[in-house]
């Protein structure tokens, strides 16, 4: 029988157990508030200002650095291996971060596996960001499918129906 830190690995363990251990136990995304998957990392967890049934890093591999701030409306999910960052290092000082703003994504807003959001963008509700898409400028309008590298609206979602599924989460 193969044990993980010191957990036999043929049982199921809960999604919590683990992140209480990664957290708590060895330090790993100490100041985050909420639940954490243990390949995840959150830089500056107090700059993020999350909604309802957000959980940013709850998924595996998920990359945050939010030194800049990053505003996520309610019931927007981010897919596993996604990086959103807030803040890049200067030119010349690569010790020192370049401020600008900070990063806001609306409500109902989906990230595809593997997507990168850079600092400063805005992204309006029900955007939806396709797998391993970059998105290098804002979208505040929403209602869209972005896709690509650099990140390109692709398709744009019936807004009446958005607002239709977002009512009947109240």
């Amino acid at each position: 029988m193969r044990k993980i830190f010191g957990l036999r690995h043929d049982l199921p363990v809960s999604f919590y157990v683990i992140d209480f251990w990664f957290r708590r136990i060895l330090r790993q995304n100490a100041g985050v508030t909420w639940a954490v998957h243990h390949t995840s990392t959150v830089h500056s967890p107090e700059k993020i200002v999350r909604g309802k049934w957000v959980f940013p890093g709850d998924s595996q591999n998920v990359y945050i650095n939010a030194k800049n701030g990053i505003s996520i409306g309610d019931y927007t999910n981010i897919g596993p291996g996604v990086g959103i960052i807030s803040a890049n290092h200067d030119f010349i000082n690569n010790e020192a971060h370049s401020v600008t703003g900070p990063i806001v994504i609306g409500r109902h807003c989906w990230f595809g596996m593997g997507s990168v959001v850079l600092p400063g963008v805005v992204l309006g509700d029900f955007t939806i960001v396709g797998a391993g898409s970059i998105v290098t400028k804002s979208f505040e309008e929403g209602y869209c499918v972005l896709a690509g590298n650099p990140a390109k609206v692709i398709k744009q979602l019936n807004r009446s129906e958005c607002d239709a599924f977002a009512q009947s989460k109240v």
